[in-house]
């Protein structure tokens, strides 16, 4: 089985599909990995580095020609895959939701794409998931940029020349980016707070140390959207919690927003009306704003200052960590990978009817399988 890695061409993204230590891995099951030169640059790892692990370092084309999987971060144009053979395999981050004319010229070439992101949330998937191994770091790097914005210390400081206050967080969204960036917070000494829809958070969120914030009297969810994320809310509920989070942003320094809810639009968390009553100089971090944003007047790209204060909106939160990021996505693939793998043939073997393969697999055989996206 031939296993390609390609360099990535999108302008925000600096990740890469494998590590040298990934391939070491693929090789040792018994593919052959041929990585496009330059693939690993940005992510600090040199063509040598692949060349000493075992792969082969050649130009997009012979890397493409013959290859029976394409490992990717995000997911090429069907067009930016010259020569690619019928039926191949594309694994990548495919947004088939926000970009439904990609999958279809996947479909159209005959190119069966795997979309990560799409991994289902079970026991045995655990370590393919590259939605928590990325917004994992997401969640550290956007209290990182917030600390270094706010132009402040986050911890309490008791000098001789007097005494300097906690930074005060507040963490919107208690996923997995959530939950690290309230450890984060935590750790660099603000004084954190969190609050969430999906009310078996609060355990979560009170074990790390941080203050939950919850509409008591306004019944939001009854559970879990599929796979644990947030479905929409009631027009009740949006208004308690609009008022709840008017009263307590008005008191906070930082504000990390992280709420999505999958194949919609995110949610409008904070309005321009709650911007103006937050002190000047505070921040607030927007990790879905290439989503449509959860603050009012963030932009996909950009720092912008609005009320005095600033909201960062940079794209691929993930990303901007781009050697640990690739470390871990890479893992993930080798994990779906080797999950499957026969050790006989020496090759992959998805079968049709398994969960994880149903789950990921958006189109096969020139059509768009996947239910979502047909009932889309």
């Amino acid at each position: 089985m031939k296993i390609a890695v390609l360099r990535e061409t999108a302008e925000t993204e600096r990740r890469v599909a494998a590590t040298p230590e990934t391939v070491k891995k693929l090789l040792a099951l018994g593919a052959d990995v041929t990585v496009e030169a330059g693939a690993g640059i940005t992510a600090n790892i040199a063509d040598a580095d692949y060349a000493g692990a075992g792969a082969s370092i050649a130009d997009r084309a012979a890397t493409i020609a013959g290859a029976d999987m394409i490992l990717g971060v995000t997911g090429p144009l069907a067009a930016e895959l010259p020569g690619i053979k019928q039926g191949a395999i594309l694994a990548a981050i495919l947004s088939p939701f926000a970009d439904p004319a990609r999958i279809q010229g996947y479909a159209d070439a005959g190119i069966s794409a795997f979309s990560m992101e799409f991994m289902p949330r079970i026991t045995r998937a655990q370590s393919m998931d590259v939605l928590s191994s990325q917004s994992n770091l997401a969640g550290y790097k956007a209290v990182v940029d917030a600390a270094e914005a706010y132009g402040r210390a986050f911890p309490m400081m008791m000098t001789a020349a007097g005494t300097i206050s906690a930074a005060r967080a507040f963490v919107m969204g208690v996923g997995v980016a959530g939950l690290q960036a309230i450890a984060t917070a935590r750790r660099l000494g603000a004084l954190v707070s969190a609050t969430d829809v999906r009310s078996a958070t609060r355990e979560q969120i009170e074990s790390l140390g941080a203050k939950a914030i919850f509409v008591e009297a306004v019944k939001g969810i009854e559970g879990e959207g599929a796979g644990g994320y947030a479905t929409e809310m009631s027009d009740e509920y949006k208004a308690a919690q609009a008022e709840l989070v008017a009263s307590h942003i008005a008191k906070q320094d930082i504000v990390i927003t992280t709420a999505l809810i999958p194949g919609r639009p995110a949610p409008r968390l904070i309005t321009d009306a709650m911007l103006r009553t937050m002190r000047t100089g505070s921040v607030l971090v927007d990790l879905a704003v290439e989503s449509g944003g959860n603050i009012e007047g963030s932009r996909p790209g950009e720092v912008v200052e609005i009320h005095g204060v600033k909201i960062i909106g940079h794209r691929n939160m993930a990303g901007r960590m781009a050697a640990d990021a690739s470390a871990l996505y890479s893992r993930n693939l080798f994990n779906m990978i080797n999950a499957f793998w026969d050790k006989d043939g020496k090759t992959a073997v998805w079968t049709p009817d398994d969960e994880i393969v149903k789950g990921i697999k958006l189109t096969e055989g020139g059509k768009i399988v996947h239910e979502r996206l047909i009932a889309a």
